[in-house]
């Protein structure tokens, strides 16, 4: 596909009219009315998510099926968006893709871990692929084998070949000395935001431009509650802290990072990257109700950056990159009101953790 205007020209046309059949705020505001998670259910039966559950029996109407279903939607998207972005592109996005196979790639590590309080790895597998992010045809991790080895050095060994090998030969070192997930988890996030960032240094022009302005404020975001919660909760040394995160993003500078993990007060660190953020004080006084609001709070900035990239013009990656994330955080907002709704929640206890709904004017 060619580049520049022309390249851009039909995925602006689709990812424009994709955009257009995002929820709105005041559809998540209905949604979040639903009085229990069946009402709920019912409800997203008549939005775009509709198709994805229709094919779902009464008794299947479980929130983790429920969660599983919708999140189709999203892996559509990026199939759709990946095939029409132009060459040049192509693997930003994939990689940005990546992120969910990361998580599966956890989520099976994970399991292997507490095999012990299973019946068997068949029964396992069952359970572990409910969970799992229908990543399709883009998978390069043989999840249900790595799982039925019931063991982590003998799963890791079945990445030889992926984009994974090397990076999980060098934390399993760490991980066969401590027997603990930790050094692996930290290497794949590591390794995962690394490569992400290079693809965004790869391209020219507004392409980098806009790549690194969304793709940036989502890695500042990780970067950032990564070092605060290394910081307050791990009290991990200096040395350890800086090794555990990233030395480059948007806004957030290595400068930064070293700052926090040398002592700084971490609020006024904050506050100078953020300078609009109100309150940054109070949120770290209280960090264990504080921090998932201050991570609420950056949320909310990378959508608005999202919205705001279609403005203007739309002749860059940034119209799919943008979409791609704010279907993300769609998907966010309603795990939310799934797992509220199924639990009983009350409304004081989910509506301020849903997204979309600060963008109501």
């Amino acid at each position: 596909m060619a580049s520049g205007v022309s390249g851009y020209a039909a995925i602006s046309t689709r990812v424009r009219a994709m955009y257009s059949d995002l929820l709105t705020p005041q559809d998540v505001v209905r949604l979040s009315d639903a009085p229990d998670f069946s009402a709920l259910v019912g409800a997203l039966k008549g939005t775009p998510y509709g198709k994805y559950l229709s094919g779902l029996k009464e008794s299947e109407m479980t929130p983790r099926r429920v969660i599983l279903q919708i999140r189709n939607r999203l892996a559509d998207s990026y199939s759709s968006v990946v095939q029409q972005a132009p060459e040049q592109t192509r693997p930003l996005v994939r990689q940005l893709f990546r992120y969910f196979e990361v998580g599966n790639l956890k989520a099976v590590l994970r399991s292997i871990q507490t095999v012990s309080s299973w019946n068997s790895e068949v029964a396992l597998w069952d359970r572990v692929r409910e969970v799992l992010f229908p990543f399709g045809s883009f998978s390069t991790i043989p999840a249900q084998a790595m799982v039925e080895t019931g063991s982590i050095v003998s799963a890791v060994e079945l990445l030889r070949g992926s984009p994974y090998e090397s990076t999980m030969s060098f934390a399993m070192k760490r991980y066969s000395a401590e027997q603990n997930l930790f050094p692996l988890e930290v290497a794949l996030d590591l390794d995962y935001w690394r490569r992400l960032w290079g693809e965004v240094k790869n391209l020219k022009g507004k392409d980098r431009e806009m790549g690194g302005k969304l793709v940036g404020s989502l890695l500042d975001l990780n970067n950032l509650m990564w070092v605060i919660r290394y910081k307050i909760y791990h009290n991990l040394s200096e040395e350890e802290l800086i090794n555990y995160t990233l030395p480059f993003g948007y806004r957030v500078r290595d400068e930064d990072v070293r700052a926090i993990a040398a002592g700084t007060d971490i609020a006024s660190v904050v506050s100078r990257i953020y300078p609009d953020l109100h309150d940054v004080n109070a949120l770290l006084e209280r960090p264990q109700a504080g921090l998932p609001k201050l991570e609420h709070l950056l949320k909310q900035q990378v959508m608005r950056q999202c919205v705001s990239a279609f403005i203007g013009d739309p002749f860059h990656i940034g119209l799919p990159l943008a979409y791609l994330l704010l279907s993300d955080f769609e998907i966010q907002d309603l795990v939310v009101l799934i797992e509220a709704k199924s639990s009983k929640l009350s409304d004081e206890e989910f509506r301020p953790l849903l997204l979309k709904t600060t963008l109501i004017q």
